[in-house]
């Protein structure tokens, strides 16, 4: 092992990433593989083998590496281990950059962008649009919030993971934007297997459903910019929109039950779509809906309810 990164073309900048899970050795393969000279770290040892091979250094210490390049990359497992980590070489993290690629709340990032700030650190924090696979390849974006100078500094290496997209210095925002957007994904899955499991009562496959689900679905999310402008307006009466009444999907629950499926999926939608009919307004446009969720319920023994119970707000 040697003690210095292998050099790369004399305007490629150095780089530490520490975490090499299966995306922490996606971004550090990129970082090699455009010229950038690439240190990297794990807590267990053992996961960096392909990458020394191709030119990386591999740190003995989470110090040794943090103090190797002006940039430092984590890609931990989440807000807690960011700090376990960098908290006992907050000293040696000083007048250096943190991207932090950790998926964590918009409010960790910003105490985390808080705790470099008082260490002498620059922050910038990024969510990454993609699996690994797709790291350094169409379609990858990482988006960013923090430090503009940080970002403009750092796009040498960050545009080689993707497309990089800066939203401004509060270091919420990139966070904000990550999980809002897999929040889309995700109930759009649930959904889906939602489907899967009630044409799976008649025998259908998993399979042949997904060759019908995925052009319908794709079809429906030209219905999005729609629904957006009418959120954005507020304009919940206005012409041509499907009501709250009609799009009830009361039936869907009914269905799935009687065939002796959990809900779980159709009755949140429906409890969104019936606490706006309850008051008052089923006439409305069913992108009223949005309305439930800017305004939980605050009812006793709801879900939100019980999650602080048990486990203390946080």
């Amino acid at each position: 092992m040697s003690d210095q990164p292998a050099p790369g073309p004399p305007s490629a900048p150095s780089v530490t990433v520490l975490g090499l899970g299966a995306m922490g050795r996606a971004l550090a393969a990129g970082t090699v593989a455009a010229g950038h000279p690439t240190t990297v770290w794990n807590r267990t040892p053992g996961r960096a083998g392909a990458l020394v091979g191709a030119g990386a250094r591999e740190a003995a210490s989470v110090r040794d590496a943090v103090s190797a390049s002006p940039l430092v990359v984590a890609v931990l497992l989440d807000h807690a281990s960011v700090h376990q980590t960098l908290d006992p070489v907050a000293d040696a993290l000083a007048g250096r950059t943190l991207v932090n690629l950790v998926t964590t709340t918009p409010e960790e990032s910003r105490e985390l962008a808080a705790w470099a700030g008082s260490h002498g650190v620059t922050y910038l924090d990024g969510g990454i649009m993609a699996v690994p696979g797709m790291i350094g390849g169409p379609g990858a974006e990482v988006l960013y919030s923090g430090s503009r100078a940080a970002f403009d500094d750092a796009r040498p290496v960050l545009d080689t993971w993707g497309g990089s997209t800066w939203f401004g210095e509060d270091p919420g925002l990139a966070p904000l934007y990550d999980l809002a957007l897999l929040a889309g994904m995700y109930a759009m899955f649930a959904g889906f297997f939602h489907g899967v499991a009630m044409v799976g009562t008649a025998g259908v496959s998993a399979s042949d459903f997904a060759r019908r689900a995925a052009p319908w679905i794709a079809a429906m999310t030209s219905e999005l910019a729609g629904y957006a402008d009418v959120i954005d307006r507020r304009d919940y009466g206005g012409p041509g929109q499907q009501s709250l009444e009609f799009s009830d999907p009361s039936d869907m629950v009914r269905a799935s039950a009687e065939a002796g499926l959990a809900t779980d999926v159709v009755a949140a939608v429906q409890a969104l779509v019936r606490r706006q009919i309850d008051a008052g307004h089923g006439a409305d446009g069913f992108a009223r809906a949005v309305e439930s969720i800017r305004t939980p319920a605050r009812t006793t023994g709801s879900i939100h309810d019980r999650t602080v119970t048990a486990g203390g707000a946080r």
